[in-house]
């Protein structure tokens, strides 16, 4: 299996709900740094995974609505934890439609998977795979 990664960082601040989050549910900033890896078995006519710039502006235009921005005030997180796990999804789930809509360019239709993972920290973070052949 061969496979590409690309990195990118975003800024946020959000809240969460629920006791078990004890002094995070007041509003706070998190710093992410996103590893996006890509995942094939055969490589394009070219020789390679994708294409490493098209890849790295695929995850900035995924993150870029996101930067600087308080997730608790955006529609689609309302009534959400948006956990470092839940954004590893989010991130996951737009990333793979870009890749659909041939954001990655010509030959990408190998791809068989996709990992994204967010360092909420140097000591912690969270990923989320999953299979672009579904």
């Amino acid at each position: 299996m061969y496979s590409v990664g690309v990195r990118e960082h975003f800024m946020v601040a959000h809240s969460f709900q629920g006791t078990l989050f004890g002094p995070a549910q007041q509003l706070h900033g998190h710093t992410y740094t996103v590893d996006v890896e890509f995942r094939t078995a055969q490589l394009t006519g070219e020789g390679v995974v994708v294409d490493i710039a098209r890849a790295h502006r695929a995850l900035r235009a995924v993150l870029d609505p996101l930067n600087y921005k308080n997730l608790d005030e955006l529609p689609e997180f309302q009534q959400q934890n948006t956990t470092t796990e839940f954004l590893a999804k989010h991130v996951f789930d737009h990333l793979r439609n870009s890749i659909g809509h041939g954001a990655l360019g010509p030959g990408t239709t190998e791809l068989t998977s996709l990992k994204v993972t967010l360092h909420e920290s140097h000591i912690a973070w969270a990923s989320y795979e999953g299979s672009l052949r579904d």
